[in-house]
């Protein structure tokens, strides 16, 4: 095992010990993350208002015509049973499924409706030559796994809720409203562009009864030649989302999980507390000190987590604290639990225990957590887990199907899409108005208008390095466009800690400030040096200041960018997130 204090010319900063947690996942003995890396699916979008076309004469347009009725639609009660449907004008019928496609300037709503059939999935198939010198970038289900990238066709390719093309002058951008009513992602090849529709309840088909289902509405945006990539895609996530979230002020502070990994103490929150408030006196706007997974177990002593969250205001620090709303306890009722089938295979997993937020009782159990933790006083409710708990999958496992087949929720009436809006929506109200939520392991294009601030990428690290470089600075990276459209984007920690490399965290704390987005520390072992100090003032004096909108600019060469724009200090910044020997090449 290399020495941990090794400079970064070794692998020492992201050679992982098999007995250190590294993630909530690992932590938990829940699931590995072999497969972070792997995969076709994923990466981010945006654009803005339709522009005429900028290009020269005679140069091919890339721009694909999506807003019109589909010239094929496929409906599937399971995907062994494909159900051709008819075209009549705008709309598609048979098998008990008719399918509407209302096409406008500039949307194209589809409406379902099955009065006796069940559906899953719907196939929406447009025929047209796509140019086969496109880089494509797509977004991911809930969070991000380090993949986000522009890559070349790939008609496998999974890209949940939206896609751009980059033709190497001009980008444009194709997705779906924020809201809808069924899990949308695209695919893209060179004969033409589909869009499934997954209508499922837990793993099977939804049944609607006598009601039509709104699932999604197609937008687009045609990009001009020489557009700024980041601002346009911001622009068209604008687009997809008319009614955002967004705190009233820039966020930032520290979270004990990079250091602690869930054994933390009421007493080490406070002295975090007290570190970060030294070093953001003069600032107008207040960090946040938040506490994370750990707190809850019963071992801590922790005492009155109401008398925890007046000492960490009284410190002039606004509390947060850390929330698994759907988690289950042992004993409890199983009429109100979702069913362990919803793992398939992962039998490891069965003993996970969650509520089904369909069923009335169990949802109040649920929304309890949520009004315990704000009754309590805390400002900023960390709300984790959901979409594993739900659906038993991570993100990283769904590819073109988010759950399993073969099990569905008590109500059987709503496709899975809705029964998280309704979560959302019923978390929002009851943390009101006031509380931040901050949604991790949740679904961003549901979760916009409803969460404040958003997890965008997995989990980054105070042991690994290569973690935080993949991790971090990805989600970062690809999925700045919804920082601002969406919500708050959180692209995790700095965790501080003597195992990675003081440059390397420099560097990454100093880019976070930049771009404005939220902004935590995991101060833990050696981050109290006046060197530390000095760095995370300055990165809380930009932060507090909403940053400099730094964003970056060789993101269609490399995954994790090092030439970034920083309009606010007049010109371009470079980092250096590898040591001289490289990436670390396996699982992280």
């Amino acid at each position: 095992m290399p020495d941990k204090t090794s400079k970064p010319s070794t692998f020492s900063d992201s050679t992982p010990r098999a007995d250190l947690p590294v993630t909530r996942r690992s932590f938990l003995g829940k699931a590995t993350a072999a497969t972070v890396l792997a995969g076709l699916s994923n990466a981010v979008v945006a654009g803005a208002e339709t522009k005429a076309p900028s290009r020269a004469a005679g140069r091919q347009d890339t721009f694909l015509d999506l807003l019109r009725v589909p010239d094929g639609v496929t409906a599937y009660s399971r995907l062994q049973e494909p159900l051709q449907l008819q075209r009549s004008g705008s709309e598609w019928h048979g098998h008990g499924v008719s399918v509407e496609s209302k096409a406008a300037r500039e949307e194209l709503a589809i409406a379902v409706a099955t009065p006796a059939a069940e559906l899953k999935f719907l196939h929406l198939r447009w025929r047209m030559p796509v140019a086969k010198n496109l880089l494509a970038l797509g977004d991911h289900w809930e969070r991000s796994y380090g993949d986000l990238v522009w890559r070349n066709l790939i008609p496998e390719r999974v890209m949940p809720w939206y896609f751009a093309t980059n033709d190497g002058e001009a980008c444009h951008a194709y997705g779906v409203k924020t809201g809808g009513g069924a899990l949308c992602f695209w695919q893209l090849d060179p004969q033409g562009v589909s869009l499934w529709l997954n209508t499922a309840n837990g793993g099977s088909g939804v049944r609607l009864g006598q009601r039509t289902l709104a699932a999604a509405t197609v937008v687009a945006r045609r990009g001009s030649a020489g557009e700024e990539p980041t601002s346009a895609l911001h622009e068209f996530c604008r687009q997809m989302c008319s009614e955002p979230a967004l705190p009233v002020e820039p966020v930032y502070g520290t979270n004990d999980w990079y250091y602690a990994y869930g054994k933390n103490t009421a007493q080490q929150i406070l002295k975090d507390t007290e570190f970060i408030a030294g070093l953001s006196e003069s600032n107008a706007v207040r960090p946040f000190s938040v506490i994370d997974m750990g707190w809850a177990d019963g071992s801590k002593g922790y005492g009155s987590m109401s008398r925890l969250a007046d000492d960490i205001r009284s410190r002039k620090t606004r509390p947060g604290i850390w929330i698994r709303p759907l988690e289950a306890m042992e004993g409890t009722d199983a009429a109100l639990l979702l069913p362990a089938a919803r793992f398939g295979a992962r039998k490891e997993r069965a003993k996970e225990l969650a509520y089904d937020p369909t069923i009335p009782e169990a949802e109040e159990r649920v929304l309890a957590k949520v009004k315990q933790v704000v009754d309590w006083g805390y400002e900023l409710v960390k709300h984790d887990f959901s979409t594993y708990d739900l659906l038993g999958q991570w993100g990283f496992e769904m590819g073109a199907e988010p759950t399993v087949s073969g099990w569905s929720l008590h109500d059987r009436s709503r496709t899975n899409a809705e029964v998280i809006l309704d979560l959302y929506k019923r978390i929002r109200e009851t943390g009101g108005q006031k509380t931040l939520i901050l949604g991790c392991n949740t679904i961003g294009h549901l979760a916009q208008g409803r969460f404040d601030i958003q997890r965008t990428g997995d989990d980054t690290s105070g042991r690994i390095w290569e973690r935080t470089r993949r991790m971090g600075i990805n989600t970062l990276a690809f999925r700045l466009p919804q920082h601002g459209a969406f919500f708050v984007q959180d692209a995790d920690c700095v965790g501080i800690s003597a195992a990675i490399p003081w440059e390397l965290n420099r560097q990454w704390l100093d880019l976070l400030a930049r771009t404005g987005t939220a902004l935590f520390i995991s101060p833990g072992e050696g981050a109290r040096t006046p060197e530390h100090a000095r760095a995370i003032a300055e990165a809380f004096r930009l932060s507090a200041r909403g940053g400099e909108g730094a964003s970056p600019v060789d993101w269609r060469e490399e995954s994790t960018p090092e030439e970034w724009a920083a309009p606010g200090n007049g010109g371009k910044r470079t980092y250096d997130w590898c040591s001289p020997a490289g990436a670390y090449p396996f699982s992280v």
